[in-house]
């Protein structure tokens, strides 16, 4: 099967996903069977193919002879016997384990037993697909992401009993469908929705303290992360019916690992149907499909008689330093603050009360700033106060932190912030998925920055922050909150210490 190509391609299932896959492998040449148990389905995926491929041609993505050409490939089928000339036969049907088996035993039962099935699941383990057929060989994942011709990824999974040598064919045929495919092992979520609990689950551990609102949170990892979207708006835009089962689904799959924790905020609203865009409500409103932004706070006037900034941090120092510099202020020296100046200090991981405390310092008067972060590299800037924090003192700070027009969100008291938390997860779990042998560390960053659109992959992002970095900020939030949530994976840890690229790879 090593030199085995794929010409005609057979899909058994004509809902979104079925209907994108057989677009992108018409226009690559390869003749395209479809079949659906509702008969009407595969005429209303033929006329969808149509009217896309017209507007494609309208548009002159493409010429109206390969629209033609692309269409005429595409062959109704009406009976799943209809599929016996197939060189491969892709199932993209309802996500239930005993659904799947049996139609892979119909589909036994008229392929030729070099015929390559793949199932486009995005939840279910291949292994386990595969029990049960004559040849579990033949079997592998082929997950792609909706809308398919857009999600330029595909993964492509090896199941316990797989032949690599049908991966290596599926690796092949995606590349000629134009697509970037990303090998990996069967494991839960695969590569893309294992690598993406850290923004949602992390974000939503946030919010659940009482940290933030949910539209600060995304403000704070749009602007000063630097994400397309924060984790509020992503999951809106997916919907809680969609992503909360998910997220049971691989905390339970990963038997209760703390890293994947789902939080009662979904479980919560899913029920109460406020589940996001499609609903018109979810952590957002949406009033004629438009998401409805709460007014930002308006910036206070105050300003600090004079700041004082921690040395406990001298990066820290120093950035804060550097960054009040350029807002015309010059901080007091010494050791000490004076009695009436306003304290900033810098922690990684820790909030600002601990800060606070093991420094001796008010904490009537203190309030952290983020800076994990280079200040030039963000348009967001995050401010922290302790529960004694004053109002004056917090204002102040704010008013002077946003003096040069850079918008600031005031949070309360937070195991590293909302920033740190969320972006460290995030390199922590593909850190893991990298020890786990699940994918190499380029096809983990590969298929997160193409499969969830981050502006790194999350190795890179890793590398980019700085591992020692990271691996301070994870060990000072488990030591702070005793959470093994944030407990550094081995990748990370052996990697910092050595001064090694979170995308190396040992030889």
């Amino acid at each position: 099967m090593s030199t085995f190509t794929i010409d005609t391609l057979g899909i058994v299932g004509t809902g979104a996903m079925g209907r994108g896959i057989a677009q992108i492998a018409a226009q690559a040449g390869l003749t395209v069977n479809l079949y659906d148990a509702n008969p009407q389905a595969v005429a209303a995926a033929r006329q969808y193919l149509q009217d896309t491929l017209a507007k494609l041609a309208d548009k002159g993505k493409i010429s109206a002879a390969d629209a033609e050409a692309t269409l005429a490939r595409v062959k109704p089928c009406g009976t799943l016997e209809d599929l016996a000339g197939c060189d491969m036969v892709l199932e993209a049907i309802v996500e239930k384990l005993e659904v799947k088996r049996d139609l892979i035993a119909k589909l036994e039962a008229v392929l030729r037993e070099d015929a390559v099935i793949a199932s486009n699941t995005s939840s279910l383990s291949i292994t386990a697909i595969a029990v049960g057929s004559r040849h579990p060989g033949r079997i592998a994942g082929y997950h792609f992401f909706n809308p398919v011709p857009l999600m330029k990824v595909v993964e492509v999974i090896d199941g316990l009993s797989g032949n690599p040598a049908v991966g290596d064919a599926l690796m092949a045929l995606s590349r000629r469908m134009g697509h970037t495919p990303v090998r990996c092992k069967d494991m839960p979520g695969f590569i893309v929705n294992h690598a993406g609990r850290g923004m949602n689950i992390e974000g939503l551990k946030v919010a659940q303290e009482g940290v933030a609102g949910f539209a600060d949170i995304d403000n704070i990892m749009r602007e000063q992360a630097g994400f397309r979207m924060g984790p509020f708006e992503l999951m809106d835009l997916t919907g809680l019916d969609v992503s909360h089962p998910v997220m049971e689904s691989i905390y339970n799959q990963f038997y209760q690992e703390p890293r994947y924790r789902p939080s009662p905020i979904t479980a919560i609203r899913a029920v109460g149907g406020l589940i996001g865009r499609k609903a018109g409500a979810g952590f957002y409103s949406y009033a004629d499909g438009q998401k409805q932004v709460p007014a930002a706070a308006a910036v206070p006037g105050a300003r600090p008689s004079s700041v004082w900034v921690s040395h406990a941090s001298e990066r820290g120092h120093a950035m804060v330093t550097k960054l009040l510099g350029a807002l015309g202020v010059t901080p007091e020296g010494g050791n000490k603050p004076s009695a009436d100046a306003l304290i900033i200090v810098t922690p990684l991981g820790l909030d600002a009360t601990t800060s606070a405390l093991q420094q001796g310092l008010d904490p009537a008067r203190t309030v952290a700033i983020d800076t994990l972060l280079p200040f030039e590299a963000t348009k967001r800037r995050t401010l922290m106060t302790t529960p004694a924090t004053s109002a004056a003192a917090r204002d102040a700070a704010h008013g002077l932190f946003a003096s040069d027009g850079v918008p600031v969100t005031v949070i309360r008291d937070s195991a590293g912030f909302v920033a740190q938390r969320v972006l460290c997860c995030i390199i922590n779990i593909a850190s893991d998925i990298a020890q786990q042998r699940i994918a190499t560390p380029s096809d983990i960053d590969l298929a997160v920055n193409l499969g969830l659109g981050y502006p790194k992959g999350p190795l890179a992002l890793g590398d980019a922050v700085g591992p020692q970095l990271v691996l301070e900020t994870l060990r000072n939030m488990e030591a702070l909150t005793g959470d093994m949530r944030y407990r550094p994976s081995p990748w990370l840890w052996r990697r910092a210490g050595l001064g090694l690229s979170l995308l190396a790879e040992e030889q």
